[in-house]
């Protein structure tokens, strides 16, 4: 699944992962953001709290195991998961071969940040794993915090 092309209008390399910006927020009247995401198998961002969006992932393929407000749930190809604004939230790609996902949301704090702390894509494909190191993570909870979102705990393990 993970080395299908990935159809964008933009694409990056946001930490391990594939986006495409499908919609930016900037064009349309509402700000409705749509990001299409290829995503490695135990990919987790840390738990973090939108505070001006609510955060909707739409599972293409894959398996993918959320966290919302201390509630868990798994979800598929074909479900949809609801992070509502300023409740803390988290996912972990369960399936080995990875997840396809849109992202939406509203607002340009979302894109803003994942525009920022991303660099353009070589290749129409994952890049390398790579972990983070601290200068990586220090960066990426600035550029959150500068859009709205807040670092609150740690990555699923």
């Amino acid at each position: 699944m993970i080395n299908r092309t990935i159809a964008g209008k933009e694409l990056l390399w946001f930490n391990n992962t594939l986006v495409a910006i499908q919609v930016s927020s900037a064009e349309g009247e509402d700000g409705i953001c749509v990001i299409e995401h290829r995503l490695p198998y135990g990919d987790s961002p840390p738990l973090h709290v939108h505070r001006n969006e609510d955060e909707i992932f739409h599972i293409l393929e894959g398996r993918m195991r959320f966290v919302v407000d201390g509630r868990e749930r798994v979800a598929g190809a074909g479900e949809t998961i609801v992070a509502p604004k300023g409740q803390p939230h988290t996912y972990r790609v369960e399936s080995p071969e990875g997840a396809h996902t849109l992202t939406v949301t509203r607002g340009a704090n979302f894109e803003t940040m994942v525009r920022l702390a991303s660099r353009p894509a070589e290749r129409p494909e994952l890049p390398r794993p790579a972990a983070p190191t601290p200068e990586m993570i220090a960066a990426l909870t600035r550029l959150c915090g500068e859009n709205g979102i807040d670092i609150v705990g740690a990555p699923m393990g």
